[in-house]
């Protein structure tokens, strides 16, 4: 780790020794092995003034949670889909492997579906917030119109168009 200034990190209030070993009660000098720091650390003085996400992290955060909550409702979906098939001389077995195989199928079904939409909102917002240098509800506003013609474009070339028309 580089030392910041001329600083000793010994006596820095704002770093904090790391023991791994700590639980084990073990009484060997391995308590001076690492030194971290308490606060973030940023590569420029500007990073630190901007509260957001990076581009990647809101990629993860947005397709991640896209795909989850597709997936868990594809699977609920997926859950009743099945109930409703059931036939009068099912076994349990095969009431359980029906159920199974239809939540399975429909919550990925889902999930991919969802979390396509997820990253595609991820690149869109990430790309206003670029273009504009600002991140607030209007930024979101605009990325999810943005994704939604995107997503209207397979439609054609009108359906996009009335989207965005329409909202303006």
């Amino acid at each position: 780790m580089a030392h910041h200034g001329g600083s000793d990190p010994e006596s820095d209030p704002s770093t904090r020794l790391y023991n791994p070993y700590q639980d084990l009660n073990l009484q060997a000098p391995i308590t001076n092995l690492y030194k971290l720091q308490t606060s973030p650390e940023f590569l420029f003085a500007e990073e630190s003034l901007h509260q957001r996400r990076s581009w990647g992290e809101n990629l993860t955060f947005y397709t991640g949670s896209a795909y989850l909550g597709g997936s868990v409702s594809g699977g609920v979906v997926g859950l009743f889909s099945a109930l409703r098939n059931f036939e009068q001389g099912d076994t349990l077995k095969l009431k359980i492997n029906r159920i199974l195989n239809s939540s399975g199928h429909t919550g990925r079904s889902w999930g991919n579906r969802i979390g396509v939409v997820g990253l595609i909102y991820a690149g869109m917002e990430s790309g206003v917030v670029a273009a504009t240098d600002r991140d607030d509800v209007w930024s979101s506003v605009a990325a999810g119109l943005a994704t939604g013609a995107v997503c209207r474009a397979a439609r054609g070339v009108r359906s996009a168009a009335w989207l965005l028309g329409s909202k303006f």
